[in-house]
């Protein structure tokens, strides 16, 4: 902690002039004792009172200071021991030897203040770029963190603020362009600190950057410049600007959601900041410097470079593929599949490539990439995949759906019980075919019919049924009301009881078989002998 200059001046009063104690002064000013020794050890001046007492490490003095010259960082415990090596017999630092530690701190070497040229950078030359993380936003269930993406021109001071939920590489690149587009050109040169959006690896002079960011930097004309590591106050500039906005913009500030905040954050950009006093030219605002570094900036390209995050993911069972932490549905067509999404941040989109194996149709213009599904982007999140078990269950988790693609996928499967139903039928009577083609010439319900032809077939029997059709079809009238009354007139003509709706299980029905009744002769042949 820098002690402030008002109480240095006291501590040095009271000791000189007011010939105070050390403890008394540190008592009366609230400070440490070892606080008010070490300003008086600053200040260079005589001191006052009994000279101090010897010490034991007075005779190794020469030996630690011409140590610490070689190593000003060794640790005093490395110090103790090796100054105990040579016959030194104090105690240890870690056994309450403070005192050791103290004398160390007091000799060891400061490290010498830096200075530093102020750089001026030409109209249009150097912008500087930096992520910078504002905390976090609650969207629905999902936590996500609040970046903000800074680039700011090195002459004109001139700020381009966006913010994203994530620091990817794509957003990344949003950024630039956003910033391009904003001040409609390109500077020459852009300083990025060693971020792993721009440079993978380094070993001294070496840099390897990130083939995505030299495409891009390719793209737009400029060159990517990385500072030197450990070097912040090479990009001081947008540090500086990042402190800004913490403090002018974002400090206190209420926001709906992430659209909100952008969109203050560019009203922000456009009047608070670009009016502040330049600091290169205080006369002017960086406004009016920025109009004429506008004039030096490059060209945009004519087409602006393509920044969709693009994946590959895996259909499974169920119609939905897995962005981001939530589920989109695709036509239930390509379960099983591997699909692409292309996403940026408002829209995703599902598309389907032509395979290798349809090489022959593309090269007949019969390929290409389909667009399966279109939905909004959402920052929600669904329940993770432990909880497989409750979103079977329905008890929450977020999924973006299409109501076409569901509905799809319930009419196959209706479609599918139906066509089942019409195979039973028509094996077991095929007469059932000809009823069911006369009644879709009458528009009739095709659905109801064969749930009625099934449970007469279940009442009756396979061969009643075909049976009784043909008469149901001669009347004119291809319903199963008119099959059962035909039914009923041929159980009626054998005079056999109507049939039971439930059949009963076979146990139960051998209970009901009628038993012939017993001879009685035989009871009497069995008495005649007893008699005899």
């Amino acid at each position: 902690m820098v002690m402030p200059t008002e109480i240095e001046a006291q501590i040095l009063r009271y000791y000189h002039a007011e010939k105070w104690r050390v403890g008394t002064i540190a008592a009366q000013l609230h400070v440490h004792h070892s606080v008010v020794r070490r300003v008086l050890a600053q200040a260079g001046l005589p001191r006052l009172g009994p000279p101090p007492r010897p010490s034991q490490i007075d005779a190794y003095l020469p030996f630690i200071l011409q140590t610490l010259e070689k190593f000003p960082t060794l640790t005093a415990s490395r110090l103790h021991a090796m100054v105990r090596e040579r016959g030194y017999r104090g105690s240890r630092p870690c056994e309450g030897g403070g005192h050791f530690r103290h004398l160390i701190a007091c000799h060891r070497p400061r490290r010498k203040a830096e200075a530093y040229l102020r750089l001026r950078s030409l109209p249009g030359e150097q912008a500087q770029v930096d992520w910078a993380h504002f905390g976090h936003l609650e969207i629905g269930r999902a936590r996500r963190p609040l970046m903000a993406f800074v680039m700011v021109l090195s002459h004109s001071r001139q700020i381009f603020l966006r913010f994203f939920m994530d620091a990817r590489m794509e957003n990344f690149l949003r950024g630039h362009v956003g910033a391009f587009t904003a001040w409609g050109g390109v500077p020459r040169v852009l300083l990025y600190d060693n971020l792993k959006s721009a440079v993978l690896e380094r070993h001294g002079d070496a840099i390897r950057f990130h083939p995505t960011l030299l495409d891009f930097a390719g793209h737009y004309r400029y060159e990517p410049r990385p500072v030197a590591v450990a070097r912040g106050n090479e990009k001081g500039r947008v540090e500086r600007a990042i402190r800004y906005v913490r403090d002018s913009f974002f400090a206190a500030r209420s926001v709906t959601d992430i659209d909100d905040l952008n969109t203050q954050a560019e009203v922000w950009c456009n009047g608070q900041a670009a009016d502040r006093r330049c600091p290169d030219e205080p006369a002017r605002t960086v406004r009016e410097v920025f109009i004429d570094e506008a004039a030096r900036l490059l060209a945009l390209p004519d087409n602006p470079a393509p920044l969709l995050e693009r994946i590959e993911v895996k259909v499974g069972k169920t119609p939905y593929v897995r962005f981001d932490l939530n589920d989109y549905t695709v036509p239930h067509t390509h379960v099983q599949c591997t699909l692409t999404v292309l996403a940026d941040t408002h829209e995703i989109r599902i598309v389907d490539s032509l395979p290798l194996r349809s090489l022959s149709l593309r090269r007949r213009g019969a390929g290409g990439v389909h667009v399966l599904a279109c939905h909004p982007r959402s920052y929600d999140k669904s329940l993770p995949l432990r909880s497989l078990s409750l979103r079977r269950r329905g008890a929450g988790g977020a999924q973006i759906e299409r109501p076409a693609h569901i509905q799809a996928l319930a009419d196959r499967k209706h479609a599918a019980r139906q066509h089942r139903a019409t195979n039973r039928l028509v094996q077991a009577a095929p007469a059932t075919k000809d009823l069911l083609i006369r009644a879709a010439e009458r528009g009739a319900n095709l659905g109801a019919i064969t749930v009625g032809l099934q449970r007469l077939l279940e009442r009756y029997g396979a061969a009643e049924l075909q049976a009784a059709i043909p008469e149901a079809l001669a009347r004119g009238v291809p319903h199963p009301n008119a099959v059962r009354l035909a039914l009923e007139r041929r159980r009626e003509q054998r005079g056999e009881a109507p049939p039971t709706a439930i059949a009963m299980p076979a146990h139960v029905q051998a209970h009901d078989v009628p038993l012939p009744p017993h001879d009685l002769e035989t009871y009497d042949r069995l008495k005649d002998l007893a008699d005899e």
